[in-house]
């Protein structure tokens, strides 16, 4: 297991990150995993055991209870609180007050303080905001950040699923103000939606942030289990949950590359798909997540999977992006601007 520092800080976390989606099983999220605690223990400890220090959780998955289970893991197994860094998330709705959703100062400081009691520790690592919230001025999402940081109740926050542009509105405040800055960001990317390389990788490689990727199997479309052949997998969360969107004919070109290159390495697709994506010069930590341990320990070994150049090749070009403007116009007027190309 190789670690990674988290942006320009000085932290060092795992290349993988397990994720804490299937942990409980409650309301929306019982097609995602349904993992009683005996078993979201023995993932846990398995990603522990293999040099794995950094979960990622979310106040609203299970409506609490992932937090909740993952705090009992923790302690039932006697880890110790440094040798786990821990993230967690704020923006979703908590509950059936118009207030109890959101970025606001007011709605941060709750969930925080809500957050620190089904964990049952006393700070959390990372905080990410969870997405876009159209009502509350960056500017006050911020404020609210900079408050549970400075209380000693959050180290280093991040932010997910935003445009880049908002990162840098955001990142640009706090630094005006002399309060904390995002250090990370989590966002989706996989070998089968690259959309992410258009405007927030180089951001992220730009700024120093540590980038995150979620869903870096496709929800499961990447598992292995799908094929133009087959188009159903019993048992997937896809089955019944169609998410993350893809463009299926695109996919099953990738998946018919990575069967094959799997097939050569006598290893699983999803495997390769995991290989391809470690290599990724601006990704910090994958988060992967898991309803079995077989499964995750099949996914921890793509640390230690060597795709050729070829290999990589292969699936670069079948994955590739379709140029848009502005990307096209720059690449156009790069020609010849470097003095080598002269």
């Amino acid at each position: 297991m190789k670690y990674n520092l988290l942006g320009n800080t000085g932290v060092l976390l795992s290349e993988l990150c397990l994720g804490a989606m299937t942990f409980g099983g409650k309301g929306f999220w019982k097609p995602i995993g349904e993992l009683p605690q005996e078993e979201v223990a023995q993932l846990v400890k398995t990603a522990i055991d293999q040099g794995i220090n950094f979960i990622d959780t979310a106040n609203v998955y299970s409506e609490g209870l992932s937090e909740i289970m993952t705090g009992k893991a923790l302690q039932s197994l006697g880890i110790s609180r440094q040798q786990v860094f821990l993230a967690t998330k704020v923006r979703g709705r908590m509950g059936p007050g118009p207030n109890q959703v959101g970025l606001s100062r007011l709605h941060i400081i709750d969930s925080v303080d809500d957050s620190l009691v089904r964990l049952g520790m006393s700070h959390i690592d990372l905080l990410y905001i969870h997405g876009v919230d159209p009502v509350t001025p960056l500017e006050e999402t911020m404020r609210g950040l900079e408050e549970v940081v400075r209380a000693g109740k959050v180290r280093y926050i991040g932010i997910s699923n935003h445009p880049a542009w908002m990162v840098m509105k955001a990142n640009s405040h706090a630094d005006k103000m002399g309060w904390t800055k995002f250090v990370a960001l989590q966002n989706y990317y996989s070998i089968a939606c690259r959309d992410i390389e258009r405007e927030l990788v180089p951001m992220a490689m730009n700024e120093g942030l540590g980038l995150m990727p979620w869903s870096p199997l496709a929800g499961g479309f990447l598992s292995g289990k799908f094929s133009r052949d087959k188009q159903k997998a019993g048992g997937s969360r896809r089955d019944e949950f169609d998410f993350p969107p893809v463009n299926k004919e695109k996919t099953y070109d990738i998946i018919d590359v990575m069967a094959e290159i799997a097939g050569r390495h006598n290893v699983s697709v999803a495997r390769v798909a995991l290989a391809w994506l470690l290599r990724k010069p601006a990704v910090t930590s994958i988060i992967i997540g898991a309803k079995r341990n077989e499964q995750l320990l099949d996914n921890i070994a793509a640390t230690t999977l060597q795709l050729s150049e070829e290999d990589v090749k292969k699936l670069d070009q079948i994955s590739a992006l379709t140029q848009e403007y502005p990307g096209w116009m720059v690449e156009r007027q790069m020609a010849g601007r470097l003095p080598d190309e002269a």
